[in-house]
């Protein structure tokens, strides 16, 4: 058996690269039996059927360091999350679901905001004022004025990066600007619903030419957290960490209860409003969908 990496996966075919080229394959049945579902990022074994034409079988699957469900992906070690100042509008509890779940499974966060040449209402600022005393990273770009597409290179060579973000946000024109070879497909904003039109259908890892490989991945308008605990909602919002002193301990889930630390600290300006409200109403959301089951 050969092993390498899967690449790209459409309608039931999966795209492994290894050492002897690019193959083609189907992936045997005993996954389907079992409910598992081979991942872009996956590192496989595959048999050869037809080595002429590059086809062959998925026979094992690697044991995964990491897991996102949205986007599908596996084995990555680093989240860029991109959002734009503006055209769309951010919505900070689309960013928070995202940076959950990418808490989730112990990436690296990083924070890109798209468009800056665009921002006459500072936008910027305001974002990186309430996310970077949380201990995240935030970089502005423009891919129209080449602003800051260096920084964004740093933080991707010699990783496996995810690219994670809302349609519209300028995702596939800022890989298209690190490295010319993707020549991703972009696509404009709505005027009438103002997202973004869908461009990426697939997540699929590409090759980075100055070390790294990059996953670009659908757009989601919006993400649930629906296998998340209210319980354990709390130990994703990092910038918590610091406040261990509740009353109830480690029991505490920083809303109803007395002489809470993270409250006091919301309170003091120690943790931003803006976090703890996207807090609040993440961890309804989730006592809501539990009650629906």
């Amino acid at each position: 058996m050969i092993e390498g990496r899967i690449i790209k996966g459409i309608g039931g075919f999966y795209y492994i690269e290894t050492e002897k080229g690019l193959y083609e394959c189907r992936a045997r049945g005993i996954f389907r039996k079992n409910k598992i579902t081979p991942l872009v990022g996956d590192f496989v074994k595959i048999s050869v059927v037809d080595e002429d034409n590059k086809k062959g079988v998925v026979e094992e699957i690697q044991e995964r360091k990491t897991e996102l469900v949205r986007p599908p992906i596996a084995n990555v070690n680093k989240a860029l999350i991109v959002f734009a100042v503006k055209n769309p509008t951010p919505h900070l509890s689309l960013l928070d679901r995202f940076i959950v779940l990418a808490e989730r499974e112990n990436l690296e966060i990083v924070i890109i905001l798209t468009k800056i040449d665009l921002d006459d209402d500072n936008t910027f600022e305001k974002i990186k004022n309430i996310y970077e005393p949380c201990g995240y990273k935030v970089i502005g770009v423009s891919n129209l004025e080449n602003k800051n597409i260096d920084k964004v290179k740093e933080e991707l060579k010699d990783n496996t990066v995810v690219f994670a973000g809302p349609s519209g946000v300028g995702k596939s024109s800022l890989l298209n600007q690190i490295d010319s070879n993707f020549q991703l497909k972009t696509g404009d904003v709505s005027d009438k619903i103002k997202r973004g039109k869908h461009t990426t259908r697939h997540a699929e890892l590409f090759e980075l030419k100055f070390g790294g490989m990059v996953a670009d991945t659908p757009g989601f308008s919006s993400l649930t957290l629906d296998d998340i605990e209210d319980i354990d909602l709390k130990d994703y919002f990092i910038e918590f960490e610091d406040y261990d002193d509740c009353k109830f301990g480690s029991r505490c889930i920083h809303q109803n209860e007395p002489n809470c630390a993270v409250k006091e600290a919301v309170e003091n300006g120690e943790i931003p409003k803006e976090r703890y409200e996207s807090y609040i109403q993440l961890l309804n959301e989730i006592r809501q969908g539990k009650r629906r089951y």
